[in-house]
């Protein structure tokens, strides 16, 4: 099973941008998504699907933490 996850944009280069997660930094690529330097969004398989509201980011971000706390994998 895969999950989408969320990570905030800190960079942007073509079709491409840097994103975050929690202090690790991937390249995705942008694909058709409308985002910019900033936003949060939510990746799978290496593309932004949807850009996401910064309170629903920092929740999905919260919820994976604590699943990882209880050894959820």
């Amino acid at each position: 099973m895969c999950v989408a996850a969320p990570g905030k944009v800190i960079e942007i280069n073509g079709e491409n941008a840097k994103i975050e997660y929690s202090s690790n930094i991937t390249t995705v690529n942008k694909g058709i998504v409308d985002c910019k330097v900033g936003d949060w969004v939510l990746v799978h398989a290496g593309l932004i699907i949807q850009v996401l509201p910064e309170d629903e980011a920092q929740y999905m971000t919260q919820l994976f933490n604590d699943l990882e706390e209880l050894g959820v994998q």
